[in-house]
This record gives structure tokens, sequence and C-alpha cells, in this order.
């Protein structure tokens, strides 16, 4: 039981009626969740608004709602009136999970790119450093043992304080969180002070209906970060970073290749070896030392930079960071899967245009013997995805395999034959093949030495897609399976 005038001790609030001496058994912002003597909070969400089923939840046994707009109910329903709801429920469940943040060292990301990865990176590193630490993120959350797959890149502030309860009792040291402009806009993360806030790099990205009208107030958003925590670490080589620390209340730390900066990046080579590929690189300043990343390509020097700035925040010595980031990585983004010392083979998520030009330019750096990428899109989605991708591969791969994706309920043929238009304004070369796995098999047996074979679209996903069914498909698990079948057959 929860006294509710605890709950509210760090809001602004007028009683419309009722009292707020009494206790509640839960707190709820999903009408469908109500119980007995529960605390319901009115929120208004992009389609719903939750004020609408007031008169629901208090025949569902709700006895206290949190309003920022009038409301009908019987008198002995506590109704409790602040300027904004989303704002409360983040204060609310800050004090309902009593406050786990303040024991929590929480670290929160934002930035356009790289947010996903330099989290992966830092939990790696901390816990290679003896500490347990919790993740929230774009593909899930983990907690101790258990991974909860997400939803959204920054959940509800509800689910934020409910996870890192759980940290704390699991015994975690640290969170370490993605936090997305779309969180920092919807009050997601209010309600408790991050001790490291980090900026990666912005660019025009979730702008339109029901995301941000402007690049402005993209900027904005971002920026917010860093009036809500104790230190705030930038890159210095974006040329927003002045803007994003504009009205910022927190230390500051910078990290980039600029001389500028605190921890500074130089002499970054390419690796290539056996089947695998990364980067290395020099770095000085407040940390001193020679980095080796298992992640190709300039941005990973800058997201290993990230986790190292962070990490050094706490502590931990130069040689632990470098064992950690040889073998960090991520479940679908540029994941190395070897099959081969001759050629190398990985699985990206890059499922747009955008993402896959960055990748393919990435790859072409290493001087490929060929760059060989594999990928099909989804069914009942923008046919001019299919066209782009389809043009970005022809432009950059030397072979393009076109196969199945997640047709949903679409024809896979038709699907294919739309990325082909896309193709055929290149002068690249393709084939298809329908079945992902024969396509993935088509690849293996094909690879020649000094390949590097991409399979992109799919990334962590772990299932397929077809007429409204799910059929579980793992890239990896088919990969096992081809080499298995290979080697029976003596290939």
């Amino acid at each position: 039981m929860k006294s509710v005038k605890d709950l509210l001790e760090k809001l602004d609030y007028e009683v419309l009626q009722g009292n707020v001496e009494q206790e509640i058994t839960e707190l709820v912002y999903d009408s469908r969740k109500v119980k007995e003597n529960s605390m319901f909070v009115c929120v208004k969400g992009a389609t719903v608004d939750g004020h609408t089923f007031a008169k629901d939840v208090v025949e569902k046994g709700a006895t206290v709602l949190v309003v920022s707009d009038a409301v009908e109910v019987p008198e002995q329903t506590t109704v409790i009136k602040v300027a904004d709801t989303r704002v409360a429920l983040a204060y609310l469940a800050a004090a309902y999970f009593d406050y786990p943040a303040d024991t929590l060292k929480v670290i929160g990301i934002t930035g356009t790119k790289g947010k996903t990865t330099t989290t992966y990176m830092v939990k790696s590193i901390m816990e290679n450093a003896g500490f347990k630490v919790g993740l929230i993120g774009t593909i899930e959350a983990i907690i101790g043992d258990e991974r909860i797959p997400a939803n959204n890149t920054t959940p509800e502030s509800y689910v934020v304080q409910e996870y890192f309860r759980k940290m704390l009792d699991a015994g975690c040291d640290y969170a370490v969180m993605e936090v997305s402009s779309q969180g920092l806009m919807m009050h997601r993360v209010d309600g408790f002070t991050f001790d490291v806030g980090i900026f990666t790099n912005i660019e025009p990205d979730h702008i339109g209906p029901n995301e941000h009208a402007s690049f402005e107030d993209y900027l904005q958003c971002k920026a917010k970060l860093f009036q809500k925590c104790r230190l705030g670490i930038v890159n210095a080589d974006d040329v927003h970073v002045a803007e994003i620390l504009k009205n910022h209340t927190c230390k500051v730390q910078s990290y980039g290749f600029s001389e500028q900066a605190d921890i500074c990046a130089k002499d970054m080579k390419l690796v290539r070896k056996g089947g695998h590929l990364g980067v290395s690189y020099h770095v000085s300043g407040l940390v001193n030392g020679d980095i080796e990343t298992s992640v190709p390509g300039r941005f990973s020097v800058y997201n290993s930079l990230t986790a190292v700035a962070i990490c050094n925040h706490y502590g931990v010595a130069v040689d632990v960071m470098k064992k950690a980031l040889l073998h960090a990585s991520v479940k679908g983004r540029i994941e190395m899967v070897h099959v081969s010392d001759e050629f190398t083979l990985m699985i990206d998520y890059a499922h747009n245009a955008m993402s896959l030009e960055s990748l393919l330019t990435t790859l072409k750096e290493y001087e490929p013997g060929r760059l060989v990428c594999l990928f099909g899109c989804g069914g009942n989605r923008s046919k001019l995805r299919r066209y782009e991708m389809g043009e970005v591969s022809g432009k950059l791969a030397d072979l393009t395999i076109i196969t199945s994706d997640n047709p949903r309920f679409e024809e896979p043929q038709a699907i294919i034959d739309d990325i082909k238009t896309g193709i055929a304004k290149t002068d690249g070369k393709y084939v298809e093949i329908i079945d992902r796995k024969e396509a993935i098999r088509f690849a293996i047996e094909h690879g020649k030495p000094g390949d590097i074979i991409v399979l992109a679209g799919k990334g962590h996903e772990d299932y397929q897609e077809i007429k409204g069914v799910f059929y579980p498909m793992d890239e990896r698990v088919l990969i096992q399976e081809i080499l298995k079948e290979e080697h029976l057959m003596g290939h």
C-alpha cells in the first residue's frame, strides 16, 4: 500500500474532490489494468485520451484519479488536478517504486545514430570491470538474466521506473539506457536525475506527423537531457554540439577526433583478419592507450570512444576497456558470423536505403574482393523503399542476392520485382532466390576469398511474417543448419 500524499510529494497539484489522506494498492495508466483501490493517471496519447475512461475506471475500482482536464465521477472518488499528467506519471512512478534512480547510477544515451551499439559496449565493459549492469534499449531490456523485448526505444515512464526497481532488486549497480527524443518529449525520463547523459550525433530524422514538427524541435528535445544529468559527455565533432549544450546545467566532457576534445582519437586504421573486420585507433587526453574494436567503420570509433568516456568516468582501467571492446557486439548490428577464414559474413538490420547505403559504403573501405548484399523488403510497406534499396545495392554491391523478408500479405515475387525495378537503374549484377535459407546457402557456397557478404534487413529479428502468421526464422540458426548440411554432403 502506498499513501497518496507521499506519492504526490514532488508535484504541484490541486485536490478537486475527495482527499489525499488515503492509501492505494496500485498505480495504473492503462484502463485495462485497473484493480480495486488503484490510482489511475489519465494520460493523453497520440490516439487515446485517458480522461475518456474516467467513469469506466471508477466502476472497475479506481479510487483516485489524476487529471489535467475536468472529469465527471462520483463524489467519493478523489480527483487530483495537475498541469500535465505525463509529467505527473513520471514523478508518481518514481515515488511508487521508491526512487530507484537515487541508488542506481543511470547512464542515458541520446543521438540519431549509435545509441544501441554504445549501450551494449558500455554494458560489456562495465561487466568486465566486475559491475552488474541493467540495460533499456531499442531491441530489449536486460535485467540480470531476464531479456524483455522492447516496443519503444524509451518505454513509458512507469515502465522505466519499474525496470530500475527490478535492476536494483537484481543487484545491479548501473543502468544504461537509450533515450530517444520521443522519450524526452513525452516526459518518459522525468522524475529522476541521470548520473551521466551522452550526446552521440544528430541528423534530420523522426520529423513529421506524430513525431517532431521540425529539426529545431528535434534538437531541443535532445538538448533537454543536459538539464537532467550530473555529467554530460558530448561528441565534439558534431556541428550541433553548441546548440545541444545551450541551456545545460551539468558538468561537460567531450570526445572525438577534434584536438580540442577531452578524449581524442587519432591514427585510425581499418583492421581485417581471419574473416573479421574492425578498426583500431590511439586515444589520448583523459584516457591514454590503443583501442581496437571488432566492429568495422569510422563510426565504430565514435561508438567505442563514447563507451570509453563513460567507463573512464567510473574509473575503469584502459586494459579492461580494451579487452571488452574486442568482443563487444550487438545482435543484428554488423554482427559477424564466422563461417570461413577466407571471407567475411555478417548480419545487419539495415532495412531502408539510408542505413543500407551507410553500411555498404563503410564496408567498401575495406576493399573486399567482392561486396555481396543479400536482402528483401517487407510486404504491405512503401514501394518506394524497395526501389531505393534496389538502387543502392545495385550501385554499391558487386552482387545483389534478392530474397524474401517479411512478405506479410503480399506475394514475395511481387516485392522482388519492385526491388529489381530499382536495380535496373544501375548496372549492378543480381540473382533472385525467394527462399531466404536457400539464398543464404547460395551466398555461403559461392563465397570467394576476400569477399564481404552482408545479410541485410532482418538483424535481431527471429521470425518471418507470412499472411499474418509469424514463423520462427533466425538467420544465425539458418547459417548453422546450412553449414551442418554442407558438411554432411561432404562439400
